[in-house]
């Protein structure tokens, strides 16, 4: 007679699996993913980016910052912090700024983790993680070196400090705080908290509260005011300049914007299944949805504040939103963890995952993977071919014979941050009352077709004059060329830059 007490039990290695600490070792694949993304497709600072390194050098070298130069974006306080920091070390600081936003892209996934296990379960936490790594607009705008990474991650750990004890108080308004000298946005946040907070602080508590509260938009204001004499320049500049590129859009379209730039970040499956998550959270936990939701109003609010303000109504000003739609949606995919063993736990656990095949197959059906790196490489090596043409010695005895040009305000910040100029030195052609007149100088221009079409014209309106900026001024000869990029000179005598005359 067989002993059935000796079979072997076969689900043993499965539990085994399960015990696993998975979220140590996902988030040991993704460090190592970051560092070797960093090491095959280094990427260096956008254009904000390298503003905040200029303004963060000119301030250690005594200088006013050049906050009002053409076409420069909007300054953050915090970020023009860390650009005078990271200025100290040449043009390395580059590098480090962006290796920086990459390191808050980690804290960031470790917080939409956190923030999923302590408002639902931890297999909610695990695949809103995995959510967002796989929107791949949140690791690029980190390869880049956006602000919004750092910002995002302040955000949910906020949250997160919110989730595990409710009105927590002056942690969450600190983080709120700081967030809110990277964006705006957090002063909103700011603000709903405080009026959250309100009822169980005593008056002492509550003044404290609101200075906290404050200070971000007063630093902000403080610095506009101490740079430009106007303490709302930042608000009247972003204005300005967001009508200037088209970015400005009355209240009506503010709708459809918004839910186009949603579907963009978060993609229709992940959309889907958060609007149900929203649902079913509210049926099986209406208490643990509070922070996650209010997280979206409030995104989406700020969404409709900054269009109706006249602000550049952009993608980026959804992005806490969309990450709490990913929790959301994480919910409706491992949700069943909520629930006791039983057939609707198991039937859910099954539709669950024949939903994540089809979304991982909708997913790899759409991307482009080929098409991503080529972008981070193309980034990389346009920056390092820039570098390798104004490193040539011809180009900087150029120097001598006049302003650097560019053909408009793109490459003004890149050229300013690698030859150490100030804002007078570089001057953007289709800035046509500072440009005009100039007949002597070295002029940079796109020398391949991508960089023609991403540096040298507005596509949005592309015109006669777009044309002839990002085309070698006439009578300037060619002193130098690299990958993606052309040196022009012309100087008064041929003194200033050797065979570089004109």
């Amino acid at each position: 007679m067989t002993d059935l007490s000796a079979a072997p039990d076969r689900t043993a290695p499965l539990a085994r699996v399960f015990a696993w600490n998975w979220p140590l070792i996902l988030l040991v694949a993704l460090i190592g993913v970051v560092i070797a993304g960093t090491v095959v497709y280094p990427t260096y600072s956008n254009y904000d980016t390298t503003y905040s390194l200029l303004w963060g050098r000119e301030l250690l070298q005594g200088d006013t910052p050049s906050f009002e130069a053409y076409r420069a974006p909007t300054q953050h306080p915090l970020a023009v912090l860390v650009g005078a920091v990271f200025s100290l070390f040449g043009y390395l600081g580059d590098r480090l700024f962006v290796l920086l936003m990459l390191a808050a892209f980690v804290v960031l996934v470790m917080g939409l983790y956190r923030l999923g296990r302590s408002a639902f379960t931890t297999l909610v936490g695990l695949i809103a993680a995995v959510i967002v790594c796989t929107r791949f607009d949140f690791p690029f705008l980190a390869a880049r070196g956006y602000i919004d990474v750092p910002f995002l991650a302040l955000v949910i750990w906020a949250a997160v400090l919110e989730v595990e004890r409710p009105r927590r108080g002056r942690p969450v308004l600190w983080l709120l705080m700081l967030a809110g000298l990277l964006r705006p946005e957090a002063w909103v946040l700011s603000g709903i908290y405080w009026l959250w907070l309100l009822p169980r602080r005593t008056w002492r508590e509550r003044l404290g509260d609101a200075l906290i509260v404050a200070s971000a938009p007063l630093i902000w204001a403080g610095l506009d005011y101490g740079v430009t004499g106007d303490p709302l320049y930042s608000q009247n500049h972003t204005s300005g300049l967001a009508e200037e590129l088209g970015r400005s859009k009355g209240v009506g379209e503010v709708p459809h914007a918004m839910v186009t730039f949603m579907r963009a970040l978060v993609k229709l499956p992940v959309a889907i299944a958060g609007i149900a998550g929203i649902g079913i959270a509210a049926v099986l936990a209406p208490s643990r949805l509070r922070v996650p939701l209010a997280l979206i109003l409030a995104g989406l609010l700020t969404f409709v504040m900054v269009g109706a303000a006249g602000l550049s109504v952009i993608s980026r000003y959804l992005l806490a939103p969309s990450l709490m739609v990913m929790v959301f949606a994480a919910v409706a995919i491992g949700g069943w963890t909520m629930l006791a063993p039983s057939r609707l736990r198991t039937g859910w656990m099954v539709v669950a995952g024949l939903a994540v095949v089809f979304a991982v197959t909708w997913t790899a059906l759409r991307v482009n993977v080929s098409q991503l790196t080529t972008e981070l490489r193309q980034r990389g090596d346009a920056r390092v071919g820039l570098k390798h043409l104004l490193d040539q010695d011809q180009v900087k005895a150029a120097l001598a014979c006049g302003p650097v040009l560019t053909p408009n305000h793109r490459l003004i910040g890149d050229v300013r941050w690698i030859m150490d100029l100030p804002e007078g030195k570089v001057i953007a052609r289709s800035d046509t009352g500072s440009a005009a007149g100039i007949d002597y100088g070295l002029a940079i221009v796109p020398a391949w077709r991508a960089r023609v079409l991403r540096q040298g014209f507005d596509l949005t309106n592309v015109t006669v004059a777009d044309t002839l900026a990002a085309a070698p001024p006439p009578g300037w000869k060619r002193i130098g060329v690299s990958e993606f990029y052309a040196a022009y000179a012309r100087c008064p005598t041929a003194a200033g830059a050797g065979s570089a005359s004109g």
